[in-house]
């Protein structure tokens, strides 16, 4: 039987204010547990349609969609969703690591404390659990007080990451987390990834198709706002049926 899906995308469009259309009739199921990767040339859509899955899409003005996504069958756009309980379920985590100011446990604790939470004792494992998830426990643990912004750019990053785990989210959204780091700390958060998606539902945009080739189960082909192809990571990389994807794998254009 098929398993029901964490998120389902159905004929959704996005325009922004100048007319421009990012995204055109994108059709898309996501499964639980699954680290789907979004990849394509740049201007592509990949970062809109990433946006939309937590309505940070509604920052932009006089931007627009049409379509539906469900999140567990239930309509994301719908009047009665809490816009803020959808953004503790789907977090993002950007490009470029910002941490807040205060200590690496401030960090940590922020939205805890924003949400209500105040028993020191379950901020204190939440802080443990979201730092080991991240891979980033024992290099911290023992200077959880000091300044966020001594830690290295690799650290920063999975601290944003440790930052989104510790509201225990549903799913993670990741737009280029590695665009940035050295190959040693992209590696220690792609190893990461592996073990989140044990817990969490993972979607990607990469920061090359050789990184969406290492992480990815299942992956989307982006162009001019459109999905060009889905499918498993070894069909797309290694048999895909659309010239355009094959095109773009071996790096005739992009």
């Amino acid at each position: 039987m098929t398993q029901p899906a964490k998120l389902s995308i159905q004929d959704l469009s996005f325009t922004y204010a100048d007319g421009t259309m990012a995204l055109r009739q994108i059709n898309l199921n996501i499964q639980p547990n699954e680290l789907f990767v979004l990849f394509g040339p740049s201007r592509s859509g990949k970062s809109t349609l990433l946006r939309l899955f937590n309505r940070l899409s509604d920052l932009q003005p006089y931007a627009h969609h049409d379509g539906r996504i469900f999140l567990d069958g239930q309509d994301i756009f719908a009047k009665e969703t809490d816009i803020y309980s959808l953004r503790r379920r789907v977090s993002m985590v950007f490009a470029i690591p910002t941490p807040l100011p205060g200590s690496i446990y401030d960090n940590l604790v922020y939205g805890l404390l924003v949400a209500g939470i105040r028993d020191k004792s379950i901020l204190g494992e939440r802080v443990e659990r979201a730092l080991q998830q991240a891979a980033l426990w024992d290099e911290v643990k023992d200077r959880l007080y000091t300044s966020a912004f001594a830690l290295s750019g690799g650290q920063k990053q999975r601290l944003c990451l440790a930052r989104s785990l510790a509201l225990e989210p549903e799913v993670i959204l990741l737009d280029n987390p590695t665009s940035g780091l050295d190959p040693i700390s992209t590696a220690v958060v792609e190893r990461s990834l592996y073990e989140l998606k044990q817990q969490y539902t993972i979607i990607m945009v990469p920061h090359s198709v050789q990184q969406a080739a290492r992480v990815a189960d299942r992956t989307a082909f982006m162009l001019d706002g459109e999905i060009i192809e889905v499918g498993a990571q070894r069909q797309i990389f290694f048999n895909p049926t659309d010239k355009r994807t094959e095109d773009y794998v071996m790096g005739r254009f992009g």
